[in-house]
């Protein structure tokens, strides 16, 4: 019996007003050899004022500059959505029409081999329901841990995910926050106290934030739903250089990417006690600067993004 034809998931990208940090993104993707057969969406948010416009004009021109894509698609808003509302409705209307996404935003770098390890997990754990999402970026933690792994919930920088997984995402984060209360689950949601998840949920109920991912991290987690995740990490952050959301430089969240495949082989469906022990010291070591820049990004927010 012959294996079944490999699916390629198209590629969603959410920009902005940075061209350069675009072009950057969309240049890595095409060291992809996956590229050529994935469509690619480029969602350009409208102007918030009069100073973005010349920015946005720039990104727009840019993206119409580019091939190597099976095909491209730019969606122009014309007025500004700000990243939550882009994100959520982009990645709803593409899972309609696909029924699978991998999602970038314009200040994410990729290896070579992201589409690569994207696909292979879509594919492999497409009939697995427990599995929510794949995802690129690994955190630059000192521990030896497994090739690949699973956390429970989801994370932001660079994944993929199938429409019966979006589906579970819930925009009413005041909730998720009562459904984490209901089933005293706040202390793991929070890794057992060592970063302020519930607090950043509080505040986008507040309306201090209006943070997508947060809300994406608690729909999967009570959900019970797993993220795979490789220990090199396939994503570059690039937003922490003084531009984009947050201010000043930060190289908090910067890792190397991997230099060579990563093998997407079975798994047992269980969050790996390594992983998320890793996870919570880094945590707990990288708090106050880990803080800083949250705070950075929401700060900054009217001028840039809004909200992540």
């Amino acid at each position: 019996m012959s294996e079944p034809t490999p699916q390629f998931a198209p590629i969603v990208i959410f920009a902005y007003n940075r061209p350069s940090h675009l072009r950057q993104t969309v240049e890595a993707l095409l060291k992809n050899k996956e590229a050529a057969r994935s469509d690619l969406f480029i969602f350009s948010d409208g102007p918030k004022d009069s100073q973005a416009v010349e920015l946005v004009e720039q990104v727009r021109e840019y993206s119409k500059s580019i091939t190597g894509f099976k095909s491209l698609s730019i969606i122009e808003r014309p007025n500004n959505y700000g990243l939550a509302k882009s994100i959520i409705e982009g990645v709803t209307t593409i899972c309609r029409q696909f029924n699978r996404v991998i999602v970038l935003e314009d200040d994410l770098v990729t290896s070579p081999f992201f589409l690569k390890f994207m696909n292979d997990g879509l594919n492999i754990y497409e009939s697995e329901e427990q599995v929510a999402s794949i995802h690129g970026y690994f955190y630059p933690v000192e521990q030896e841990l497994p090739k690949v792994f699973f956390l429970r919930g989801s994370d932001c920088l660079g994944w993929a995910a199938w429409k019966r997984s979006w589906d579970l995402f819930e925009s009413n984060g005041q909730a998720l926050l009562d459904e984490l209360h209901r089933l005293g689950l706040t202390e793991q949601f929070d890794y057992q106290g060592a970063y302020p998840f519930t607090q950043m949920l509080k505040d986008q109920i507040a309306r201090k934030n209006d943070s997508w991912a947060i809300r994406w991290y608690a729909s999967t987690f009570l959900s019970n739903k797993l993220t795979l995740y490789s220990r090199e990490s396939l994503v570059k952050h690039t937003g922490n250089d003084g531009s984009g959301t947050n201010f000043g430089v930060s190289d908090i969240l910067d890792t190397d990417v991997a230099d060579r495949p990563i093998a997407v082989d079975p798994i047992p469906l269980v969050e790996s006690p390594e992983a998320r022990s890793a996870m919570t010291q880094y945590f707990v070591a990288n708090k106050a600067p880990l803080l800083r820049r949250t705070l950075s990004r929401i700060k900054c927010a009217g001028k840039k993004w809004l909200h992540k």
